[in-house]
């Protein structure tokens, strides 16, 4: 149900874009990102009310990355700038039907396949 695009691999410092296309998100009341580095558990990282576009981040990407929707055409993405190798990893988007801003992998009923983010020099 949900497609991401972009990812690939960036210098410590510069910027990439992840994209997630979906259908029927207008029954979902949140969607957003995660990631899960090797070894480490899947981890939030930012959300965005479907409906009304407030969003909501983890500390460790607060003022670094950006979410963003577009309800028309039915996608919505993640602008990353400022990127640490620390923030190498598998990003998900996700989908939730769940209405009290969600941080938690099973509060998300829709998973995107996952697309690899890599920050080294």
């Amino acid at each position: 149900q949900l497609q991401e695009s972009g990812g690939g691999r960036v210098q410590p410092g510069g910027r990439l874009s992840l994209s997630c296309r979906g259908s029927n998100l207008h029954n979902k009341w949140f969607v957003g990102w995660f990631r899960q580095a090797l070894g480490k558990d899947r981890e939030f990282v930012a959300a965005i009310s479907w409906i009304g576009g407030g969003s909501y981040y983890s500390d460790s990407v607060q003022d670094r990355f950006f979410i963003s929707r577009d309800i028309e055409k039915n996608t919505f993405d993640l602008l990353m700038v400022k990127l640490r190798p620390e923030d190498t990893a598998v990003y998900y988007c996700a989908a939730s039907s769940v209405g009290d801003y969600p941080r938690l992998p099973n509060d998300y009923d829709s998973w995107g396949q996952g697309t690899q983010v890599t920050v080294s020099s």
